[in-house]
């Protein structure tokens, strides 16, 4: 068996291919034989897919002992039952390679009910065309059964790991979206930074993201004038209105509701899918979180006692002798409002704004999503997807998780 020498007579770079069943002791085994010989490893990666092993070695060794490394490997991959195949490679191939740690990484997250070999086409198709190389693929989301489970309990997370420079990040960017919108999955698109994996801060949106409804409405129901509110909250979130605007007008038409009406409210609040599961892991791993809403406060201190929230900001109402008088105390939490805080609280905190994340729905969330290292549009308007650039409609917020890299064999 002969191997293509490198520039130096001395030196043979090597790439080991270890195939085969899985077991304990096949990855310890060879790698014995190596340092028997004292060769260097240049490189190496390792997969285990339902107990079938892929294992890749890059290796310098002296040519003298090229010779025996290769016959002892072949001799213990027979004894193990496992192929190994040997590929030379040039010195000048190899220097190329080293040269593309230069080169930008990117994380590419596609999340949905399910997934299928076509998304996965799809987006591997979008990256060859932007020449870009992938460097692994991992699956996030737990093993799949065979059989289906409940559609609203399903959910298929896998992420691609890129090297290279875009050659039109922002088509690529549409491309995506294109295909997120036509087969019903999420794709994410971030840049692999020192800041992805240390985000320390989650800001959230309130009504319609953390809970399935607007509060001013339920509000509104019990005063008698929902269809009212109902409208002029739908202008507003479409970004037709000022929020200030529209906030005050909604507001004032809940003079004299009852206060007990708010405990009764609370106490009901449809509760969106994943946010149990989100907050107990961002607390087990030490994420500050908030609610940022243009909502209203009480309700934002009942869902930070149920779930732990660090930080409330909303909007109080005016209660006198046990109602509602039809206006607030304080500013209104608009969207700027939103955007400063965020700022605030990382300064609190001593986060850089890169350590960020903010979640929300709205046309008032825009600026916080804008500002925020990472702002993630949650089941939100075309505008507001279109704007964030990162959007989550598939699943429940715990998808969010995903969108960090945690895996679920990390976090159950």
């Amino acid at each position: 068996m002969s191997v293509i020498k490198s520039q130096s007579p001395q030196v043979e770079l090597i790439m080991i291919n270890i195939t085969g069943y899985d077991r304990p002791g096949v990855t310890a085994a060879l790698s014995d034989i190596l340092a028997k010989y004292d060769a260097r490893i240049l490189d190496i990666g390792q997969a285990d897919i339902h107990h079938n092993l892929s294992l890749g070695l890059l290796i310098k060794t002296d040519s003298s002992v090229s010779g025996d490394i290769m016959k002892d490997l072949l001799f213990k991959g027979y004894e193990m039952n496992v192929k190994v195949r040997f590929s030379p490679v040039e010195e000048a191939d190899y220097n190329e390679w080293v040269n593309m740690q230069g080169k930008d990484r990117w994380i590419i997250t596609i999340l949905g009910r399910r997934l299928t070999a076509r998304h996965i086409a799809l987006v591997s198709k979008v990256v060859a065309e932007q020449n870009l190389n992938i460097d692994s693929i991992q699956r996030l989301t737990g093993r799949m059964p065979l059989k289906d489970q409940e559609e609203a309990l399903r959910k298929s997370c896998v992420e691609f790991s890129v090297r290279g420079n875009p050659t039109d990040h922002s088509r690529m960017q549409q491309q995506f979206m294109h295909i997120a919108s036509k087969e019903e999955v999420d794709i994410s698109l971030q840049e692999d930074t020192m800041f992805r994996r240390c985000r320390r801060l989650v800001c959230f949106d309130m009504d319609s993201t953390l809970i399935g409804t607007e509060v001013i409405d339920e509000l509104a129901e019990r005063a008698g004038v929902g269809d009212k509110v109902r409208a002029i909250t739908e202008r507003a979130m479409r970004g037709e209105i000022d929020f200030c605007e529209s906030f005050t007008e909604r507001v004032a038409l809940l003079k004299g509701l009852d206060e007990s009406v708010m405990r009764e409210i609370a106490e009901n609040l449809p509760i969106t899918e994943g946010v149990d599961r989100m907050m107990t892991v961002l607390k087990r791993t030490g994420y500050k979180t908030a609610i940022l809403s243009g909502g209203f406060t009480y309700f934002g201190n009942y869902l930070k006692q149920k779930f732990g929230f660090d930080y409330v900001y909303a909007n109080d109402l005016e209660i006198v002798d046990g109602k509602l008088t039809g206006r607030y105390v304080g500013d209104i939490v608009d969207g700027k409002r939103k955007a400063e805080l965020l700022r605030l609280i990382a300064q609190v905190e001593n986060l850089n704004i890169k350590q960020t994340i903010a979640v929300g729905d709205g046309a008032n969330d825009l600026p916080m999503l804008a500002t925020a290292g990472l702002g993630i549009a949650f089941h939100a308007k075309p505008k507001v997807k279109a704007t964030a650039g990162q959007s989550l409609s598939t699943i429940g917020l715990d998808g969010i998780l995903y969108f960090l890299g945690f895996k679920d064999s990390f976090i159950g």
